[in-house]
């Protein structure tokens, strides 16, 4: 850019003015630095955005799993046919109660629904291996009287309508009442389930949560009836 004729003063001084004029042109003029920042395109936004939101969704998938769901896999073929051994359940923790924290005395245990009848439950038998879920139905509740004969429920004298028996079953147990607190839990298949039949009512305290559905492998996935 052409600069503008140099005034000289009488002292041999540079004119001011004209001083100015130059170092302002010369700064318009001068290129950008070459550490400034530089905006990414726009498929790495896309990217950098993909990323945090799987790791937003990795984080809440891993608190659920910490405080109001489970994944435990089947073993073994007492609720078929309504669950199979080797598929993969959903545990609501949070069905009956609101529980935070390990053992026998949690940080928090509020009560927040009934157990009703029909209910697939998980939960830990006193018993057994304290590391082992058990998954049964309940069929007794509380101050009821369960009793079997040639595999017929009854529930104080009245037949219990079980529509999600595929296998007939002839066992019998005499009329057993069910404490307070706890529930009256069958396997589906009668024939190879070990339930309150043989360790007697499951205490509330015991109970987990509710088996809500399976869902793996895939093309068994759906809602526990």
């Amino acid at each position: 850019m052409r600069q503008p004729a140099r005034k000289w003063h009488g002292s041999g001084q540079l004119d001011p003015t004209a001083a100015y004029a130059i170092v302002a042109d010369a700064n318009a003029a001068s290129p950008p630095l070459s550490g400034s920042l530089v905006e990414p395109p726009p498929f790495m936004r896309a990217l950098v955005r993909a990323a945090k939101l799987a790791a937003e969704i990795a984080a809440l998938l891993i608190l659920l799993s910490l405080f109001f769901v489970r994944l435990p896999q089947v073993s073994g073929h007492s609720m078929e046919p309504q669950l199979r051994s080797d598929e993969h359940v959903l545990i609501n923790t949070a069905a009956y109660d609101l529980r935070v924290g390990s053992g026998g005395n949690p940080l928090i245990d509020i009560a927040l629904h009934p157990i009703s009848r029909g209910d697939v439950i998980a939960f830990v038998h006193a018993g057994g291996d304290a590391q082992q879920v058990y998954l049964k139905r309940v069929v007794g509740l509380p101050g009821e009287t369960v009793a079997i004969a040639q595999g017929v429920v009854m529930v104080d004298g009245r037949r219990l309508a079980e529509p999600y028996l595929a296998a007939s079953d002839h066992s019998s147990m005499s009329g057993l009442r069910v404490p307070a607190g706890a529930v009256f839990v069958l396997g589906d298949n009668r024939a190879e389930s070990d339930d309150s039949r043989s360790f007697g009512a499951v205490p509330r305290a015991a109970v987990i949560g509710r088996a809500q559905a399976v869902v793996w492998p895939l093309n068994r996935a759906a809602p526990i009836r």
